[in-house]
């Protein structure tokens, strides 16, 4: 499933996102494949690119404030990235 997120930081990502099970509450309960920063005039660069060469990311869901479909447009961009 492919989503829009909105971070509590305001960061905005497309990416890849599936919700899995945290064995403790509080641990990062949703993992995030080849999540791209989504930027002014919709330009799309590879999160924490300058931090790591990993492109799976565990995050806790309380820091999502909200997940949305991506416009046509943009999906098709993402989907030309990561293919």
């Amino acid at each position: 499933m492919i989503k829009l997120l909105i971070l509590t930081t305001r960061e905005m990502l497309v990416s890849q996102i599936e919700e899995v099970g945290a064995a403790v509450p509080g641990e990062p309960d949703c993992k995030l494949t080849e999540p791209f920063l989504l930027g002014e005039q919709d330009t799309l660069s590879p999160w924490l690119v300058n931090c790591t060469s990993q492109n799976e990311f565990m995050v806790s869901s309380d820091k999502i404030l909200t997940l949305v479909d991506p416009k046509p447009t943009l999906l098709e961009k993402y989907e030309k990235l990561i293919k």
